[in-house]
């Protein structure tokens, strides 16, 4: 099969790069709006850009004509807080992809408790086995759609105690979830261990 995208819609074009690319990391994000609510909604367009100071990229598209709530919250306060769901989240991030209206807190309808962070005013997610407290530094808009890529500084990262070891994370202990296409989710198969590489080939 061969492709020209130039010849495809934009939700067709979604569809099957959502399908290329896979699986993808998910960013669950806390935010909050003028009147004080906390928003909760899960981005599956999402990587880390920048080690030196650590930086993360979300990619936000519209409803109709209109950004979605998180992404009016973080260009509003410029603060947000990135979870990593573990795969006995998966219903609740499911759930809260749910259009809620602006006035309801995704966290309250799912029951979900959250604490105060410590750096910016969006609260974390109790139950989050990683949560990065960030900062925006960057955005810009990109394509015929428009959407939205927001870079943000993490500046305290809080990580479960039970998922780390000598300092480093365990990726089978944090157990992460991740999206695929459609309604699809999966969580990790059998690692794949190699031995570490030289930075550089001796001659």
């Amino acid at each position: 099969m061969r492709i020209d995208p130039k010849g495809l819609g934009a939700d067709d074009c979604y569809k099957l790069m959502t399908g290329v690319i896979v699986p993808r990391p998910i960013a669950w994000v806390t935010t909050v709006s003028d009147a004080g609510v906390v928003n909760l909604a899960p981005f599956s367009h999402f990587t880390f850009v920048c080690p030196k100071p650590p930086m993360v990229a979300l990619s936000f598209g519209k409803k109709g004509d209109v950004y979605k709530d998180t992404a009016h919250n973080i260009m509003r306060s410029e603060e947000f807080v990135v979870h990593i769901a573990h795969t006995g989240q998966v219903e609740a991030v499911h759930q809260s992809a749910i259009e809620y209206p602006s006035d309801t807190s995704e966290t309250a309808a799912l029951g979900l408790v959250t604490i105060p962070s410590e750096m910016v005013k969006p609260p974390r997610l109790a139950d989050a086995r990683i949560a990065l407290e960030c900062r925006l530094r960057h955005c810009m808009e990109l394509g015929d759609t428009k959407n939205r890529l927001v870079i943000g500084e993490v500046i305290l990262i809080h990580a479960d105690d039970a998922v780390t070891r000598d300092g480093k994370i365990e990726t089978k202990l944090l157990d992460p979830l991740c999206r695929l296409a459609g309604p699809h989710y999966a969580g990790l198969a059998d690692l794949i261990t190699m031995k570490p590489i030289a930075r550089t080939l001796k001659t």
